[in-house]
């Protein structure tokens, strides 16, 4: 029979398997052939072909083929837990960005465990056991199966469709929909990471349990590289850094809701600068307010989705919600006037403070919070003007992100199950070949993510990789066909006729406190001169130098840049040490000789010391430096 394999045209036996293919084209290697798909779907390795399919393999490297790897491998974690602790009891073992974790109930174990845990998981992959798909025909056929474990039998109770499968790998047998690697020696490198509780289906009312997380690699080479990587971060902590440098904090009295101080204020507002010189002539920009009433909310579809989420309130027996995004009240901006077709495209920004509840759990930093700004923008065009536009806010994207050094990847993301989704077939092709036209007039790779756009639209997804070789989501480009309708959005048209305007939603920060926080974590607290927080620091050597240091800051300040003087009576030894932890850009160190030849001895944030300087030629290359908002010192090039 005929397939096609990995784009190529394959001739095999009638009814080969996926496992054979692989081993037709040699694909068995431990990063090799990890998972697979035909016709768009994952599948188990014994799964038999039939002409025509269309098969892809992937390897560690793809992201489902990580899912599938780590999905098996939190299998293989649970099964070295119940040969060490037989009365624990299994709940979920989800892969996720980063490894894998698994949730227990009746286990109680510490980081005193992990190396007994990680040798059964050695002795587990020795044996090297075929995984194993059976299935359930029904509810009542699983839950004899796995009566004895309360949890799976509340899973079993929620599915909606039979029959239910599980997998089995020697004697552990487990809920799952799968698919996972045909054989567990492809797993070559396995590590527990950490211990943490977490309530049984995220419900605080509900009983905590163990959760593990682990990661694991088709080879050692990986996980070493991964726990370099994972140290390099600790060092790189914005939760550590951002209070060291007085940047931000967070206080019991506001959870989750991060206090900016007014060094970290420093960044924030050159962020907002950026944004607004950017958008400069081709936006407005509104302020809608933070509460707005129920019938609002349950009109834009945000009540029924996300009103667990919503901080809500009674007001003179009414109902309202802090919102918990800015859509909504642009909408009602929108309506506020009638429109023409000579206004479009309109592009309305706004720097909306928003608030979402999220489990105490899952707040993280910056990156996790539950108060956040977002750098939104509802743009409102013709369908004809959806190409050009997209393009212009893909270089809008890009001029943001280089600014600050960071590499980014695009995805576009296409129309799921046109059952489930709204808009015309024409729509949806006119939008869907907007984004797509726009992507190829930029000139740079994309890759595609077929059907997982959302129901109201197709959407470009970019994300950014920070000096760790992380991938961050931040900007999204979200074709909306569901709230103008909704709203019953309207512009005049040439001919005279109403007629409804495509939108999009556009954000390229996202949050912009988690992005704060990346920006962090990318730098390690370093901050470029435009940007950071202690750009220039005047260290005088005794109390008798100090006019002459005021007389330079004074002269720095005038030039618009920010300068402080350090007056304490500490030796200059430790007067240099602490503007390095603060990671001072510049540090000018003023004594007799300084003012004698009205110098300045300079040192640079990476203690090179250059001595002596003219402080107008000092003044205008730093000058020149923040004007330009260089990511190196001009300093640091020779």
């Amino acid at each position: 029979m005929d397939l096609t394999i990995n784009k190529k045209k394959v001739s095999l036996p009638e009814h080969a398997t996926l496992k054979e293919a692989a081993e037709h084209l040699h694909l068995t290697a431990p990063d090799q052939a990890v998972a697979a798909t035909v016709n768009g779907r994952l599948r188990d390795f014994d799964t038999p072909l039939s002409q025509g399919d269309e098969v892809v393999f992937l390897n560690f490297d793809d992201n489902l083929g990580k899912e599938v790897f780590w999905h098996t491998s939190a299998h293989v974690l649970a099964q070295a837990i119940l040969r060490l602790w037989p009365e624990a009891q299994p709940t979920i073992g989800p892969p996720i960005e980063n490894g894998f974790y698994y949730d227990f109930a009746d286990l109680s174990i510490s980081d005193t465990d992990f190396e007994k845990i990680e040798q059964e998981v050695d002795k587990v992959l020795a044996e090297n056991h075929k995984t194993k798909r059976q299935e359930f025909i029904n509810k009542k056929e699983a839950k004899e199966a796995f009566g004895k474990n309360p949890y799976k039998v509340e899973l079993i109770d929620g599915f909606t469709e039979e029959p239910i499968s599980a997998y089995s790998q020697g004697e552990f047998v487990d809920l799952c929909r799968g698919p996972h690697l045909a054989a567990l020696n492809k797993i070559k490198a396995f590590k527990i990471l950490k211990t943490s509780g977490a309530y049984w289906k995220g419900d605080v009312n509900r009983p905590m349990l163990t959760r593990i997380y682990g990661i694991s690699f088709p080879d050692r080479k990986r996980l070493k590289d991964y726990l370099t990587l994972l140290e390099e971060a600790k060092k790189r902590d914005h939760k550590v850094l951002g209070p060291a440098l007085d940047l931000f904090s967070f206080k019991e009295e506001a959870p989750g809701m991060p206090f900016i101080h007014p060094h970290g204020l420093i960044i924030w507002n050159e962020l907002i600068a950026l944004l607004r010189e950017l958008q400069q002539g081709d936006y407005i920009e509104i302020k809608t307010p933070a509460m707005m009433s129920k019938e609002l909310w349950e009109r834009s579809g945000h009540w029924f989705h996300y009103k667990d989420n919503m901080y809500t309130s009674q007001i003179e027996e009414r109902e309202f919600a802090i919102k918990p995004m800015n859509c909504p009240g642009c909408m009602l901006f929108y309506k506020t006037a009638t429109h023409s077709y000579r206004e479009l495209p309109l592009r309305v920004a706004e720097i909306g403070h928003v608030h979402r509840f999220e489990a105490s759990g899952a707040l993280n930093g910056l990156f996790r919070v539950r108060s956040f700004h977002q750098d939104d923008a509802h743009l409102f065009m013709r369908l004809d003007q959806i190409r050009e536009e997209i393009l212009k806010l893909i270089q809008f994207a890009d001029k943001l992100y280089m600014t600050f050094g960071l590499p980014y990847k695009l995805g576009l993301s296409t129309r799921p199950d046109k059952t489930k989704t709204i808009g015309s077939d024409e729509e949806w092709e006119i939008a869907t070949n907007g984004l797509k036209g726009a992507l190829d007039d930029w000139g740079h790779s994309y890759h595609i993510n077929e059907g997982d756009g959302a129901f109201y639209g197709p959407k470009i997804d970019i994300q950014i990789r920070d000096a760790l070789g992380r991938f961050w989501q931040c900007g999204t480009i979200q074709l909306d066909f569901a709230l103008p309708q909704k709203f019953e959005l309207e512009y005049v048209d040439s001919d005279g006729t109403h007629k409804r305007p495509v939108m999009l939603h556009r954000a390229i920060l996202g949050s912009i406190e988690r992005f704060f926080g990346i920006l962090v974590e990318h730098f390690s607290g370093k901050f470029p001169f435009w940007i950071s927080p202690y750009p220039v620091r005047i260290l005088i050597v005794a109390d008798r130098h100090a006019p002459f240091a005021r007389e330079v800051k004074e002269k720095i300040q005038k030039a618009g840049i920010r300068c402080e003087i350090d007056d304490t009576h500490e030796s200059v030894g430790k007067k240099v040490r602490n503007a390095q932890l603060l990671k001072v850009n510049y540090m000018l160190t003023i004594g007799d000789k300084e003012i004698e030849n009205r110098t300045v001895a300079l040192r640079t944030r990476d203690n090179v010391v250059h001595g002596e300087v003219s402080i107008d030629d000092f003044l205008s290359k730093i000058v020149e430096e923040k004007k330009t908002r260089a990511l190196l010192s001009p300093y640091s090039q020779g």
